[in-house]
């Protein structure tokens, strides 16, 4: 190698040309960390509605780190998304010397479990929120089945008049509704938008025209349902129903 002069010279001209770069390189990050360029606002695309602006304040403050350039934009985002009633975030770069942030909330659809919050996506989240809600009812991993049940079932109840204060699906699968004038509805493991529509076609002309009023429904029937009356008035009354499934 040393007897060979061309390829000394590439070698030489290799390393002087790696040690440019390098020079290149740091100057570049000590010229960027200078504080000429400063990260002088952070700014919300669109008002929160649910998240407390002192909280996006405090962050700011004091987990936003660097400059313009230096700034980590994937970090910034993932301390956004930790804030309550925060489901989404996207920060961009904005000149000059600034973060555009948008924050998309979640929109709560109900309660879960009586602890924590569902949204439009069947998302359990954390959060306070006082005012009323339907409560879901399930296992930890069935949130977005009970959300999209939620909306079919809602649709079927229309003609009614009547809303869900309660939706629950059991370990086996099984569904409940509870509608806000106290009536409970089983509609089980199959076929229950076909079952609740079959119902809500004859209530005005069965349920509706009891003297007594029926708080629990029982649709687990091929040709009909039962309605139970309450305990001391008689036994349950029981439409067009065939064996139960």
């Amino acid at each position: 190698m040393w007897d060979n002069p061309p390829l000394l010279r590439s070698v030489a001209n290799f390393l002087f040309g790696l040690s440019v770069l390098l020079i290149l390189f740091a100057t570049a990050r000590y010229v960027l960390s200078l504080p000429i360029f400063p990260l002088n606002t952070v700014h919300l695309k669109m008002a929160p509605e649910h998240v407390s602006v002192d909280l996006v304040e405090r962050l700011v403050h004091e987990q936003i780190k660097g400059n313009f350039f230096t700034v980590d934009i994937n970090r910034t985002r993932l301390s956004f998304e930790q804030l309550p009633w925060v489901r989404k975030v996207s920060v961009r770069r904005k000149f000059p010397w600034g973060l555009e942030v948008e924050i998309e909330e979640h929109a709560v659809l109900a309660k879960w479990n009586d602890k924590a919050l569902v949204n439009t996506y069947g998302e359990v989240f954390t959060a306070e929120y006082k005012n009323e809600l339907p409560v879901f009812i399930g296992q930890a991993d069935t949130s977005e089945q009970l959300a999209k049940m939620y909306g079919e079932l809602k649709n079927e109840l229309l003609p009614m008049q009547q809303e869900i204060s309660q939706l629950s699906l059991s370990p086996r699968y099984a569904w409940q509704l509870r509608l806000k004038n106290g009536m409970v509805l089983e509609l089980g493991r199959e076929q229950m938008q076909q079952r609740l529509a079959r119902f809500v076609g004859v209530y005005p002309y069965s349920v509706a025209t009891l003297a007594t009023p029926v708080k629990h429904i029982d649709l687990r029937y091929r040709n009909g349902f039962a309605a139970y009356l309450p305990s001391g008035v008689g036994a349950p009354e029981k439409q067009n129903s065939a064996n139960r499934v």
